[in-house]
Order: C-alpha cells, then structure tokens, then sequence
C-alpha cells in the first residue's frame, strides 16, 4: 500500500519502497550499526547488505497514513546494543517522519548479527 498526504495543491503519493531506502539510510548513519542485514529464508545465512541494497534489510507497511517499520541490522562488537537501538529509533521515526509527512507508529529493530570492525 502507498502513503498519500492530501494537501491544498493536491494529492501526495509515496511508494513503501522510498520510505524503505530513506529509513535504511537513516539506520546506517547511527553510531554502532555495520550495516543492514538481510537473511535468507531458505539457508537462514545473515547477510551484510551493500549501501546500493540496504532497503532489502528493511520492511514497510503503510495503513491508513501511518508507518510501520522493520529494520534488520548488524551491530559493531562492544557497543551497547540498548543504547544503538534507542538512538537508532529515534532517528529514523524522526527521519522518515520529517520527509514523509506522516506519522511512524512502529518501529521494530532486529540484531541478526554483530560484527568487528578494523
């Protein structure tokens, strides 16, 4: 389902996917997180997404004008995984809200893996 904002010049639609790669972007900018994880379903192998393919390790649903999101992620070894998953809500429901227009009611946040970084 689309995201539509009805405004005074007109209506507004904004596809899953857009919100997906602007709330992957969002996540990877946040101290502590490697990247964004995808895992396969059929081998269940966690798998380090590329920049180019981090919305895959994000999932949207749109009900109604509000935002539910899934975020798959891989954390750095040593950080706080409470305290990266706090700042990691905060920005992206800030992110998505302030570019969308309309209101995040969820945000969940999966570890599938930690990593160390050199």
């Amino acid at each position: 389902m689309k995201g539509q904002l009805n405004t005074e010049y007109g209506k507004v639609t904004i596809d899953e996917e857009v919100v997906a790669k602007y709330a992957g972007s969002a996540a990877v900018e946040c101290f502590g997180v490697v990247g964004m994880a995808y895992v396969s379903m059929t081998d269940g192998i966690v798998k380090l997404l590329k920049r180019d393919s981090i919305s895959q390790g994000v999932n949207v649903s749109v009900n109604n004008n509000s935002i539910t999101i899934q975020l798959h992620i891989i954390v750095a070894y040593g950080v706080s995984i409470s305290a990266v998953a706090e700042n990691l809500l905060n920005n992206v429901k800030y992110s998505v809200e302030s570019c969308t227009g309309m209101k995040v009611d969820k945000v969940s946040i999966y570890v599938e893996g930690v990593r160390v970084i050199d």
